[in-house]
């Protein structure tokens, strides 16, 4: 035998046999992630979000393999022009030769916003429209392990605690559901290419103006060759302790909570000496449960607003109030009150004087009445303490209005050099976000004389030759 002739044939079926255990032992990896976390039932519909890309295009052709009625769902999101559709009609395509049928939703965005955070909820939304429709009953997404350490990182340089770290969860309460989760995109790709399946490449993954592409393409290479070469596993690992933990901490807030929490239409309410008595660890996370259930969500709650509440929380006594994301928390004796925030509503209001006004959507109200100063009289009598204000009555025109601050308003606040954006004096006094969308200014005709906490205008404000001043006072209670 001519071992020389034999060895090409000898070398090449040892390489097909390893990549039968390669493509077996990423199949079978799947299929014990399917069955730990419980994804499917035989039989079961399911939806598989299929973008075009490696990820998605492996996962199809992964369920295919298994005993289930599936339908292609794919999210046209007009966001690359030509590219866009030619990825819809590529998954439309592979759909008809893998004999599934397919839905292919449009969407539209707001340029001016966050192009990622909006496309996010156009996906989500349709997963969640065809799990209520009862056209399938979960939604399966390509996500990989390579996801997960992205993921992680990317929640960790944010400053995430505990939940966040948690990353990317294999099987969701809503019916979402990861089968590649612990498979890397390394190995998906080198799946396709394996058996030939071919699949499209998104341009905008390798842009750098994206952090999380930052992250893929620059940081974590870098932490596996100067740091550890495993860093994507680790960071896996991270995401399944994290997950663990929350598992277990979920199910002991919860159980705590039940005797703590007092319910009502839109607010949970709790009383401060029951949450001191636990460790600060306990502490926040019921406070974290109690924003949940008033508000429905954790979104924008930060670990600097959780502070704010327990130092809310251990006053001795006394009253206050902390406004986050959505949500409203007072301190009232030895009460805390968390309560939903009414979406903020613009509003212009004409200005009756003498009278008293409301300002929507807030605790405070405008008072406005007209007086006859002497000219004997010290200016300070009437305006400028307590929260008074002053203008010149005869240097207005009229008609006056009260209406909420929008971006871009600018004024001359007295005592300032010039105009100043209203934006920028809210920054500089430390003015939450969700506080300015209601912030009252007061007009004359379309000018801005008076902003709330900032002042008249200089160019009509009470002075001491003036004899008939408009007083202008901020109060709390409606």
């Amino acid at each position: 035998m001519d071992l020389r002739a034999d060895a090409p044939e000898h070398r090449r079926r040892r390489t097909m046999k390893l990549d039968a255990v390669s493509k077996f032992s990423l199949l079978d990896r799947i299929r014990q992630t399917i069955a730990r976390h419980d994804m499917f039932k035989r039989g079961m519909k399911v939806g598989v979000a299929v973008s075009g890309g490696a990820d998605s295009v492996c996962l199809l052709h992964v369920l295919c393999e298994l005993d289930l009625r599936l339908y292609v769902l794919h999210l046209n999101h007009n966001l690359r022009g030509a590219d866009s559709q030619s990825d819809a009609e590529f998954v439309k395509m592979m759909s008809g030769s893998l004999g599934l049928p397919c839905t292919i939703a449009e969407a539209r965005f707001d340029v001016a916003g966050n192009l990622e955070q909006q496309a996010r909820e156009a996906r989500l939304a349709l997963f969640r429209q065809s799990i209520a429709s009862d056209l399938v009953e979960r939604v399966a997404l390509g996500h990989t392990r390579s996801d997960q350490a992205e993921t992680v990182l990317f929640r960790f340089l944010r400053g995430s605690g505990t939940a966040g770290l948690s990353g990317i969860r294999p099987v969701t309460a809503g019916g979402i559901v990861r089968p590649l989760i612990e498979v890397d995109r390394a190995e998906v790709e080198q799946f396709l290419r394996d058996r030939g399946i071919r699949w499209r490449e998104d341009a905008s993954n390798a842009d750098r103006n994206f952090a999380r592409n930052r992250i893929r393409h620059d940081l974590l290479p870098q932490l596996g060759r100067e740091w550890n070469p495993a860093i994507r596993q680790c960071l896996a690992q991270t995401a399944q302790w994290a997950q663990d933990e929350e598992s277990y901490w979920g199910v002991e807030i919860e159980r705590l909570s039940a005797g703590l929490f007092t319910r009502g239409n839109g607010f949970v309410s709790l009383k401060t000496g029951l949450l001191l008595a636990f460790p600060t660890a306990v502490r926040r996370r019921l406070l974290r449960r109690a924003i949940e259930l008033a508000k429905g969500d954790l979104r924008g709650i930060e670990f600097g607003h959780i502070n704010t509440v327990l130092d809310l929380a251990s006053r001795p006594i006394g009253h206050g109030r902390v406004r986050a994301p959505g949500i409203e928390i007072l301190r009232s004796l030895d009460w805390l009150r968390f309560a939903i925030l009414p979406e903020p509503q613009p509003y212009r209001l004409p200005v009756a004087i003498p009278g008293k006004l409301p300002i929507p959507g807030t605790t405070v109200s405008i008072c406005l009445d007209l007086i006859e100063k002497p000219e004997t009289s010290v200016l300070s009598d009437y305006v400028y303490n307590e929260g008074m204000d002053g203008l010149d009555w005869p240097s207005l025109s009229g008609p006056l209005a009260v209406r909420n601050w929008q971006p871009g308003d600018r004024y001359h606040p007295t005592g300032s050099t010039g105009e100043k954006k209203i934006k920028t004096l809210f920054q500089r006094a430390r003015i939450p976000s969700w506080e300015r969308r209601q912030w009252p200014v007061l007009l004359d005709g379309e000018s801005i004389v008076w902003v709330r906490r900032f002042g008249p205008a200089a160019a009509v404000a009470a002075n001491s030759g003036s004899t008939s001043i408009l007083r202008v006072q901020e109060v709390e209670g409606n």
